[in-house]
């Protein structure tokens, strides 16, 4: 029998939801907070499990062999999102972080099994019983997909709504999910393309934070600030949320490298030292606007984005 056929996963392009006037030509999915998957399933009820850069994560993850069997005998390629639900059954990628890279040691990912259950999203398939459904619009994979009726402790396959963006999102946005992700119903599978037949929409939460250190970029970067770390005053000291690496222009970055040397400094002004390699220590005295999308538990910012400076804020104003 012939192998299944291995599949890049096919990529959302980050965007706003579809016009109003097209939004019934769209189907919308919560937007998962995981660890991308795409799922190999041979008739003998063998499951394998391959990341989105090729690596097998099948002994990471135990607790969803049994999938493979709940086929019944049905070959597939699946795609889909792992994630580590928490107590609202949202999806928690801190909890999720002691389950990854485990596939190295298997003694170690049977016990995390055991202390936070994995649970796999199951949202699109590529193939199915000797078939392959790429070039099938998304209707049909849809339907194919739900028609095999995966639903279990460790697996699902969640509803997709079609039209109501508006309302998806902020539905969403109430349950403190990440977003979500809108699939034109016509879109084929494209295999590795970050295609804009796909759209994920993520909320973007804002903070104002201290900048109190960089580190260099480099290549053409080289000289200037391939990064900031900045931290939120406390009545204790200022804390470390985090290093921020996108979301300027090229003068901006060059404005702000000015603004960094000027108020260059010995130590680091963070309560606790992030222990950054290569970093360089600032005077806690620019304030900057950043977008993110959701905090762990140690108030450190996931997905953060410069937005600009705030020269109209004192370190004081914030906190």
């Amino acid at each position: 029998m012939a192998s299944l056929p291995r599949t890049a996963p096919m990529l959302a392009t980050p965007g706003r939801l579809p016009s109003a006037a097209a939004d019934e030509q769209w189907a919308y999915e919560v937007k998962q907070d995981g660890q991308r998957a795409m799922v190999y399933a041979e008739a003998d009820g063998t499951l394998r499990l391959l990341a989105r850069s090729g690596a097998d994560i099948t002994p990471a993850y135990p607790d969803l062999a049994a999938l493979g069997k709940a086929l019944g005998g049905v070959r597939a390629v699946l795609d889909g999102e792992i994630v580590a639900l928490d107590g609202q059954g949202r999806g928690d990628f801190e909890r999720l972080q002691s389950r990854m890279g485990l596939s190295g040691s298997p003694h170690k990912a049977a016990r995390m099994a055991r202390l936070v259950p994995a649970h796999l999203v199951l949202f699109d398939v590529v193939f199915l019983d000797g078939a392959s459904l790429t070039a099938r619009p998304y209707t049909e994979r849809r339907a194919a997909l739900e028609g095999l009726m995966l639903d279990g402790s460790h697996w699902s396959t969640p509803a997709a709504v079609v039209g109501h963006g508006d309302s998806a999102l902020a539905m969403t946005r109430e349950a403190g999910l990440e977003g979500v992700v809108a699939k034109r119903l016509t879109s084929v599978y494209e295999p590795g393309v970050r295609a804009r037949t796909w759209i994920k929409i993520r909320h973007v939460r804002t903070a104002d934070v201290i900048v109190g250190g960089w580190v260099p970029g480099r290549g053409r970067l080289g000289g200037l600030p391939g990064a900031v770390l900045v931290g939120e005053r406390h009545p204790g000291g200022l804390r470390y949320a985090g290093s921020v690496g996108t979301g300027w222009s090229d003068a901006e970055r060059t404005r702000l490298a000015g603004l960094l040397d000027a108020a260059a400094v010995g130590t680091c002004p963070f309560d606790e030292d992030p222990r950054v390699a290569g970093a360089r220590w600032v005077l806690p005295r620019l304030v900057g606007e950043v977008g993110y999308a959701t905090r762990t538990k140690a108030g450190r910012l996931r997905h953060p984005s410069w937005h600009r400076l705030r020269p109209d804020l004192a370190p004081d104003d914030i906190g």
